[in-house]
């Protein structure tokens, strides 16, 4: 197994969480995803991220996922586990996390609508201290907080590298400057924004189209390290249509594209939860449907 700072420079597949019929975590149904992302070449797997439908999990429940994913996983890759919301909670899935034998673990930024960049250092930095030794991975996607705290949460004993999910290449740039070499930035707005990001110094990518066609993203990530930009924007342009489904209303359907086309693939993980959008529209869904065809991941 490669070691993290390794693999964060390559594809961070970020898994659904399965639903059964009764709205329940239904984990088993996650074994296939997880066998197909390593067998194609995926970096680095994370469960409890915001593809993984992260707020819209109980504690418990993101308890329970942390640890089937370390089972599926069973150590053939690297397996981060996001932790955030309150800061108990977030202290709670640090301690599961790391008797699950999770990696690393990946800080969600608090939502919490009263943020002073002050406590979320203080925030992240308790969450170093129950992480007993595990690496932290910063989880960044509101630069508003400025320069001065990201410097200072990457300052602190433990974090290893940073994802960074803001639309800002420049500042992300001035940040890597600003900040110890040794820290891996990688970029977290998925396969359509690593071009940018790995111009000013960030490297990987985080992905969810790793669920439904993990090579894909393997084959972007392969030609981006190798410098070979042309065809990492061809091989984006073809994925392109995918992150525009997901980007529909407001966002809303980022998971639900995925887990839309999980269903049209056989590897049906149920509805996301409210308050994303499901079902999709009509030309949503056909327009998925003819993409999968096109990559002849799927039936026309």
């Amino acid at each position: 197994m490669q070691s993290l700072a390794q693999a964060l420079t390559g594809v961070s597949g970020i898994l659904v969480t399965p639903f059964d019929s009764d709205d329940r975590i239904a984990p088993e149904r996650l074994a296939p995803i997880v066998d197909r992302a390593v067998g194609a070449g995926v970096h680095i797997l994370v469960a409890n991220g915001n593809t993984g439908e992260f707020y819209g999990l109980t504690t418990a429940e993101a308890e329970h996922m942390v640890h089937a994913a370390a089972e599926h996983v069973a150590g053939r890759v690297p397996l981060v586990a996001g932790v955030g919301r309150g800061l108990h909670d977030a202290l709670a899935l640090a301690r599961a996390s790391r008797k699950a034998g999770a990696t690393a673990l990946m800080v969600h930024q608090p939502p919490d609508p009263f943020v002073a960049p002050g406590g979320v250092v203080r925030y992240v930095a308790r969450i170093a201290e129950e992480a007993q030794g595990l690496p932290l991975i910063l989880y960044l996607r509101d630069d508003g907080i400025g320069l001065d705290a990201i410097r200072s949460l990457c300052a602190i004993p433990g974090v290893a590298g940073v994802k960074w999910a803001c639309p800002t290449p420049l500042r992300l740039g001035e940040a890597i400057r600003q900040s110890d070499p040794s820290l891996v930035w990688v970029g977290g707005l998925a396969e359509t924004w690593a071009p940018p990001f790995y111009a000013v110094g960030a490297r990987g990518f985080t992905s969810g189209l790793i669920n439904v066609w993990p090579e894909h993203s393997v084959a972007i990530n392969r030609a981006l390290e190798a410098g070979e930009y042309a065809t990492a924007g061809r091989l984006i342009e073809i994925m392109s249509p995918f992150e525009a489904l997901r980007a529909e209303e407001r966002n809303g359907a980022n998971v639900s594209v995925v887990k839309a086309a999980l269903a049209l693939l056989g590897r049906d993980c149920g509805p996301p939860r409210p308050p994303a959008a499901w079902p999709l529209t009509n030309a949503a869904q056909a327009t998925l449907r003819a993409r999968l065809a096109e990559w002849k991941l799927a039936a026309a």
